[in-house]
């Protein structure tokens, strides 16, 4: 395997590694195999097909494709080690050839390790405050636990703000329809926040088959906007009010939640909330510490291919909340009226925090010994096999070098959290 080191600026490199068809032939059978469990070869059971069968069936440019991660992976590291490079990242790969039966040739930037300069850590101060549930707070859990087992009953008189209206409602901003902004038997809980600020105070006096006509200010800041800052006029006819009728907090109640009594399930209720409060107060701690070591602590200079590096893991991360909510990256773009370009923009100072706090965490960790033990690891990755067992995508991922380093680095970075908080938390 050969190679070639182009030092771009002070703070990266770029490798350029070719490697030879003899050093990636059992990487092919590797891949083969894995093909055949995933596509049946004729004649052959899954995963127990020749090499030469799958590479009739499926082509050779299928098994090099299918191949060509674990082959950047193993080489990369190979050279990496070879060339004592102290780096930092994860590596900007780009394939130049890649044609079966030749040389394999990618290109690979990476970062190096910037200095950093800690701060003394006498004088990081961090208070850690009291954690106690007020009697509000538990109050509106229970008032929530409540509306579980609500009951409607249905109202002859006005609405009252602990009611519930149904009504068809009609938006326009200067006459003309708002896309989106008709809806018909829409709930609206008098006692709850809605989405359109002001509604709810609307509703409020209404009965049955009662017609109204208002306009409302849409916040600024809010999420729709299409309609932020702008006065949206409403028509709105009332469906039916809804008397809501919550149940009483006795032991009958306790006991469809599965709990002995009342007092059990508040004691439940407040051990839980404690330890939610708890939980907390400790991000705070830890977010506090570090943002205090970043804003006092220097650092050399943070190379780019790094912080492009965080912005594509934050983009990532973002696009994976959206999609928990049922809600598509284009249309997000297309609401607050910005494109990806601009959304890495964005992050650009919020990045930098992250690197800079991932490398004062492995500064402290060089600093102080602070070490990912066998043990460590073995706890880590039984952990992950026991949540993900039916994920196979998950399970095959951690014999990758990458995914590895990414846990040792998880695991490291939060003993030295603890080591942090040791020291400052008094």
């Amino acid at each position: 395997m050969k190679h070639e080191k182009k030092n771009i600026k002070n703070t990266e490199v770029e490798l350029t590694i070719t490697v030879e068809p003899k050093e990636y032939e059992e990487d092919l059978k590797e891949a083969a195999n894995r093909l055949s469990e995933r596509a049946a070869v004729k004649g052959f059971r899954p995963g127990k097909a020749p090499y030469e069968s799958i590479k009739q069936q499926l082509g050779e440019v299928k098994i090099l494709e299918e191949a060509l991660e674990s082959i950047i992976q193993k080489t990369f590291f190979e050279i990496i080690k070879e060339e004592k490079l102290d780096t930092v990242g994860m590596p900007k790969i780009t394939v130049e050839k890649m044609v079966p039966g030749n040389d394999i040739i990618y290109k690979a930037e990476i970062a190096l390790l910037p200095k950093v300069k800690l701060v003394d850590l006498k004088k990081i101060k961090v208070e850690n405050k009291k954690v106690e549930v007020t009697e509000e707070e538990m109050e509106k859990v229970l008032t929530d636990l409540k509306k579980m087992q609500m009951q409607e009953k249905i109202k002859e008189g006005e609405s009252t703000k602990e009611d519930k209206v149904l009504i068809d409602m009609d938006m326009f901003i200067g006459g003309v329809a708002v896309e989106g902004g008709q809806a018909k038997n829409h709930h609206v809980y008098l006692n709850e926040e809605h989405y359109i600020p002001g509604l709810k105070d609307q509703l409020i006096g209404v009965k049955k088959d009662d017609t109204k006509e208002f306009s409302l200010r849409f916040p600024k800041n809010h999420y729709q906007k299409h309609l932020a800052d702008k006065d949206v006029d409403f028509k709105i006819k009332v469906n039916e009010v809804f008397e809501l009728i919550l149940p009483e907090l006795n032991d009958e109640f306790a006991k469809k939640l599965g709990q002995e009594s009342a007092e059990k399930l508040k004691e439940l209720l407040k051990d839980n909330m404690m330890k939610e409060a708890e939980m907390k107060e400790n991000q705070r701690l830890e977010a506090n510490i570090l943002e205090q070591m970043i804003d006092k602590s220097e650092f050399g200079e943070i190379p780019q291919i790094l912080i492009d590096s965080e912005k594509r893991k934050m983009f990532y991360e973002l696009k994976h909340d959206l999609e928990h909510h049922g809600i598509e990256m284009e249309q997000y773009l297309k609401d607050i009226k910005k494109t990806e370009e601009q959304i890495f923009k964005d992050f650009e100072e919020q990045a930098n925090k992250r690197v800079k706090a991932a490398l004062i965490s492995r500064q402290i960790a060089v600093d102080n010994n602070i070490k990912v033990e066998k043990e460590d690891l073995d706890k880590e990755m039984e952990l992950i096999k026991k949540t993900y067992a039916h994920d196979e995508k998950v399970l095959e991922n951690l014999k990758r070098p990458d995914v590895l380093e990414s846990i040792i680095g998880t695991i490291q970075n939060r003993k030295v959290i603890e080591f942090l908080k040791t020291e400052i938390i008094k």
